[in-house]
């Protein structure tokens, strides 16, 4: 019995002097003052800061990824009076940009070709020169005459026309969309979409 009541003082344990048995209590007690505690804690800051670091950076790689290849699509028309017209979109983005349809309408007429545009501008056939601007990659800096006319009666007529309106959907290689209309800033979207009956064709 000595032997067993000092086993479980030992063990720092309750002991009954009727019962044979001891009753273990936990007197052990982790404290952040305890070598290992503050070894597990660093150990476990560390790998916190360390998953923190690795996904900001990731972030910053793909945010600087996307700036990079950036577009930007600008439409306008150049006028010389008495020589030509041209209308020219240019990309002064950092990236290439990717047309995934232009709507031209007169008059909120669908338009599909230039010869037709013209046509209904001017009254008569114009002799002209086009770019395809339709499903094209524009790569950044790259400026596109999309219609060129020396006929300068023509010209006079089509820079005091303000009945033709154009849209145009662009995306990145990241597939970021934006639409370009009559306002000057390009708007986000999530897609490009369109009715191919109002699909510009050239």
């Amino acid at each position: 019995m000595q032997e067993l009541f000092a086993l479980c003082k030992l063990a720092a344990v309750k002991c009954s002097s009727h019962l044979l048995y001891c009753e273990i209590t936990m007197t052990k007690r982790y404290s952040f003052k305890n070598p290992e505690m503050i070894i597990a804690g660093s150990a476990l800051m560390v790998s916190l800061i360390t998953a923190f670091v690795s996904i900001y950076s990731a972030f910053i790689d793909r945010a600087y990824a996307r700036a990079s290849v950036w577009p930007r699509l600008e439409f306008f028309y150049n006028y010389i009076e008495g020589d030509n017209f041209a209308y020219e979109i240019t990309n002064k983005g950092t990236g290439p940009a990717l047309i995934k349809y232009v709507r031209l309408s007169y008059e909120d007429q669908p338009i599909r070709s230039w010869p037709e545009y013209l046509t209904l501008s001017t009254g008569r056939t114009v002799s002209h020169t086009q770019s395809f601007i339709y499903s094209r990659v524009i790569s950044a800096g790259e400026t596109v005459t999309a219609l060129y006319t020396t006929d300068f009666e023509a010209a006079k007529l089509l820079v005091a026309d303000n009945k033709l309106k154009i849209e145009l959907c662009y995306c990145s290689i990241y597939n970021e969309c934006w639409l370009l209309n009559d306002s000057i800033e390009p708007k986000t979207i999530s897609y490009c979409q369109i009715d191919e009956h109002l699909r510009f064709m050239q």
